[in-house]
């Protein structure tokens, strides 16, 4: 995989040199941390940090040049893209690791939705396939079906959402209800707004040569109880892209489709026999470099823009652009 040209290899080298690994912020206030993203709390607004840890397993693995960055800017490309199906969160990107966005509450669940059965993590469709399940959260899969073919429609299975350090359980549609995670006309209203984003996004990974196969969707409600579209959307941390020139040749010789993403990591760890439990081994800075090169790929064909690459190391950058944010939003009118 040829690196994009606009990202020589010494970028990706300082970045390895100069990990991103979060940001101490003071003057917004006192930080949260979740899997990939700093938070802090302003007011109203919620600004989300993009850093470039890699999570996989539900475990950090290590940093990945410009991934922070790469998920920052392509969400707030795919936020564009798919406000007409369900309003989203976002403000403004102040700068290109940043999405300063509005607070809400968030919903309790995480929404996968899923166009294939594939996958090598314990909660993946094809690895409980592969172990012989055929009623998988709540559904019924025939017999037959092979690693990465495409289900007759995409599925939604939900999860609850992890704390730090935790796994995510698993959950059928209706347990979401029965559990009253969320209320049944919500929960309706955000399946519905979450099959439409997938066929939106399936519809323009397409056009880029890519095909989605599965992604996840975190939801919130606005303090007048709108439910809007929050985290990310469509980005290589939350979604699995395969080349779609390749794929079906791939397919039929029995091979793993090329991917765009961060599943080429898991492989990886899976291959040396860990898929989870315990501590995993530090992310070697090879795949580091190969998962920076995947990341900034797909992002170029999926926006069709350059990426244009920021200044590392990073804090001092996004604490400049966030002292100004900061300042504007406190300048009496």
């Amino acid at each position: 995989m040829a690196p994009s040209p606009h990202v020589p290899h010494h970028r990706i080298r300082q970045g390895l040199a100069h990990p991103f690994t979060g940001v101490e912020l003071p003057f917004l206030g006192p930080r949260q941390q979740g899997k990939v993203r700093d938070i802090y709390t302003v007011d109203d607004y919620l600004v989300l940090v993009a850093t470039d840890r890699l999570s996989a397993f539900d475990r950090i693995l290590g940093t990945v040049p410009y991934k922070g960055q790469v998920l920052n800017q392509l969400s707030a490309f795919w936020f564009e893209q798919t406000q007409d199906i369900i309003h989203n969160h976002l403000l403004e990107v102040p700068d290109p690791n940043v999405t300063v966005a509005r607070r809400c509450r968030p919903l309790p669940v995480e929404v996968i939705v899923r166009g294939y059965i594939t996958g090598v993590t314990r909660t993946a469709l094809w690895y409980r396939y592969s172990q012989g399940e055929r009623v998988i959260y709540g559904m019924v899969f025939p017999e037959g079906l092979q690693k990465n073919d495409p289900l007759p429609e995409p599925i939604i299975t939900p999860t609850t959402k992890a704390t730090q350090g935790g796994h995510d359980e698993r959950l059928t549609r209706a347990q979401v209800v029965e559990r009253g995670l969320v209320e049944p006309q919500l929960w309706e209203q955000i399946c519905q707004a979450a099959l439409a984003l997938f066929r939106r996004g399936q519809e323009l990974a397409r056009r880029s040569g890519l095909i989605l196969v599965d992604t996840k969707y975190e939801f919130g409600l606005t303090p007048e109880g709108e439910p809007v579209l929050i985290d990310e959307i469509h980005t290589p941390d939350s979604s699995r892209f395969w080349l779609a020139d390749t794929y079906e040749e791939r397919r039929a010789q029995g091979l793993e489709p090329e991917n765009f993403d961060k599943e080429f990591i898991r492989l990886h760890y899976a291959a040396q026999g860990y898929r989870g439990d315990g501590e995993p081994f530090p992310l070697p800075e090879a795949l580091a470099q190969q998962a920076a090169e995947r990341y900034i790929q797909v992002y170029e064909m999926l926006t069709g823009r350059p990426f244009q690459p920021g200044e590392y190391p990073v804090p001092p950058r996004v604490e400049g652009h966030l002292r100004a944010w900061l300042q504007s939003i406190r300048r009496p009118a």
